[in-house]
């Protein structure tokens, strides 16, 4: 999978568990487009979903009709596709 340009910024946001709001936050991503990114980043293995608070992962049994109700962190398979790129 080749991911976008919108794709990596996210990644780099998700080195440790984060809540929708802060990557939303942080990116300046409008909802719909951070929620595309995520739903196809953790389609795709490259996210992992959590509780909000970070302490267990929930993948892949979340609502992904609200994605602010959890964290998000990258897998090892979503680091190693980042490492060779600036964001």
């Amino acid at each position: 999978m080749k991911l976008t340009a919108s794709e990596k910024q996210v990644l780099s946001f998700l080195i440790f568990p984060e809540p929708f709001s802060q990557v939303q936050e942080e990116s300046g991503m409008p909802y719909g487009s951070l929620r595309d990114d995520l739903m196809n980043l953790v389609s795709h293995g490259y996210v992992e979903v959590y509780e909000i608070d970070g302490s267990r992962s929930v993948s892949p049994f979340y609502d992904s009709d609200n994605l602010e109700l959890f964290a998000f962190k990258a897998t090892k398979s979503g680091l190693k596709v980042i490492q060779g790129y600036a964001v």
